[in-house]
């Protein structure tokens, strides 16, 4: 979950334990203002399921820049 104050180009990449990225949620797509929420499936970008673990994701929104641990458990 995030919120945009103000209208500008997001990107959302997910990573593993040794910073290679998993996937790319949301890839420099313009987003305007509000309350925005996203969901990851577990799937890495070839479509395969990962596996649990910790795993970080990155978000950029205009200037803002933020990495944050999750679990992902099945």
């Amino acid at each position: 979950k995030y919120d945009l104050p103000e209208a500008t180009l997001v990107t959302i990449k997910i990573f593993d334990i040794l910073g290679k990225e998993v996937v790319s949620l949301v890839d420099n797509m313009h987003q305007n203002a509000g309350y925005k929420s996203m969901r990851w499936n577990g799937l890495n970008k070839n479509g395969k399921q990962v596996v649990s673990g910790m795993y970080f994701f990155a978000i950029k929104a205009g200037e803002f820049k933020q990495t944050r641990k999750m679990i992902l458990m099945k």
